[in-house]
């Protein structure tokens, strides 16, 4: 149940909980160390919030971070959305990218973007799938499946004023 889950904008000060947070997943954990190596730390992924270079969504039970999803303002791509093992299966995954998704669109992004595993036995795969990713018949530098979501063009005219 998320009944007692808030989701809010991503504060930089909880960058350190991200890090710790990308190593505890069920699927694809990525270490502190392995994060830095690609050159993600907590103190750049704080900053890169603070000047609005990425957009982001913390998933929280009372203090307990659960999860979280972030975009880049400046391209379009969806970066990252983590959930630890026991928050899976609540639709808190769903609500967290499809936040950021919204965020990237008020940005003006039309083609939104993402590099998931392209191995069917992945969770990832059908779930982006299931929400209206489609590949885009490339893999990124990191031998992912790039899959995009292009917005829809809005239903309902302007209005009189």
């Amino acid at each position: 149940m998320t009944f007692d889950v808030t989701v809010e904008p991503a504060r930089a000060e909880n960058a350190a909980a991200w890090v710790v947070l990308r190593g505890q997943t069920r699927e694809n954990p990525i270490s502190a160390d392995r994060l830095a190596t690609l050159g993600v730390t907590a103190e750049g992924w704080a900053r890169d919030v603070e000047q609005g270079v990425l957009i982001g969504l913390e998933a929280r039970r009372a203090d307990h971070l659960l999860g979280y999803a972030f975009g880049d303002r400046r391209s379009g791509e969806v970066v990252v959305l983590a959930l630890r093992p026991e928050a899976e299966g609540q639709g808190l995954g769903r609500r967290l990218l499809q936040g950021v998704m919204r965020a990237l669109v008020a940005c003006g992004h039309r083609r939104l973007f993402l590099g998931a595993d392209p191995d069917p036995r992945v969770r990832a795969h059908g779930f982006y799938r299931h929400l209206g990713w489609r590949p885009a018949g490339a893999l990124d530098p990191r031998g992912d499946e790039v899959l995009e979501w292009f917005a829809p063009a809005d239903p309902t005219p302007p209005g009189p004023t």
